[in-house]
């Protein structure tokens, strides 16, 4: 795949980290069409998480889930997705109501496995198809082991907890000790990206009710969320509950902060990420999935101890 895979935010970041040269070996990884080994990964899948725009351009992540097989290649660059936001979540009128730009990550924690999938997709039936355009896997890193199970009596409706623009307390200690969150963002044509992050408990700093901040930790050199980040600074953010199948759902923007003494006070941090939070959803009994207790990943960076 040659250099143009990557738009101008992905080159102007990965120019400025000094791993152009990476970045162009990576790219080769970067597909449009799904490998045959991708297809089985695909449909052993009980999850996946979208990130898209709602209705008025605020970006958001959402968690899918399913029985095995709500995954489906339906061909090379076809994707047949069986599941939809549920009704609480703020993309599911987008997602149910016409076409839209949009950023798939299928994520197996039991294995450490994950596939990135990007493309367009149109509502059909209970679910949507994505027509793709990118497809690529990622390395393991900051992935923690956990196993799944579908916790019984767990048939009824999602219910919102919290909406608003604030962070309230019980979030902020939610989310100092999660060690999983998702992002979505977007280049400035609209191509949608969902990407994972990962690290010990207490990795992301919630630093008042509407500012986050996280460590960027050494990757793949592909840069994808922060070159999104260059040209957009819209980000969505979806941590999930893996004991409760709760989710917490975030929406602002986002800006790396690249100042040397900045990612010096975090072990391990190469940049910092800063987020604004303009908007919050909790929705309890979000997925019927629960999660084991997560093993330690072979790499996890160390947190910064607190000041």
């Amino acid at each position: 795949m040659p250099l143009d895979v990557f738009h101008e935010g992905e080159l102007a970041v990965q120019r400025r980290a000094g791993l152009l040269d990476q970045g162009a070996h990576v790219s080769r990884a970067v597909r449009a069409s799904i490998p045959g080994v991708a297809r089985d990964f695909l449909a052993r899948q009980p999850m996946a998480v979208l990130g898209a725009a709602d209705e008025e351009g605020r970006l958001w992540a959402s968690l899918l889930s399913g029985n095995p097989g709500f995954l489906r290649a339906e061909s090379d660059t076809e994707l047949a997705v069986a599941a939809l936001p549920v009704p609480a979540d703020p993309l599911y009128a987008r997602l149910g109501g016409g076409p839209a730009p949009v950023g798939m990550i299928a994520i197996e924690p039991a294995t450490r496995r994950r596939m990135r999938l990007n493309g367009y997709g149109t509502p059909s039936g209970d679910g949507f198809h994505v027509a793709l355009d990118q497809v690529y896997a990622n390395c393991p890193k900051y992935i923690r082991r956990r196993e799944p199970h579908r916790a019984p009596g767990t048939s009824g409706s999602p219910v919102v907890r919290t909406r608003d623009t604030r962070l309230p307390d019980h979030l902020r200690a939610f989310l100092a000790d999660a060690d999983t969150f998702f992002v979505a963002t977007t280049d400035r044509d609209g191509h949608t990206d969902a990407s994972h992050r990962g690290g010990d408990p207490g990795f992301v700093q919630v630093l008042s009710p509407t500012a986050l901040r996280w460590p960027d930790y050494t990757g793949n050199a592909m840069f994808n969320t922060l070159g999104n980040l260059e040209v957009d600074a819209r980000a969505g953010l979806l941590f999930p509950d893996w004991r409760t199948g709760a989710t917490v759902q975030l929406t602002g923007t986002a800006r790396t902060d690249w100042d040397p003494a900045a990612a010096a006070a975090v072990p391990g941090a190469r940049r910092i990420v800063e987020f604004t939070v303009t908007g919050v959803v909790e929705i309890a009994g979000a997925t019927p999935l629960r999660w084991s207790a997560p093993e330690d990943p072979r790499t996890r960076p160390p947190v910064a101890p607190p000041r």
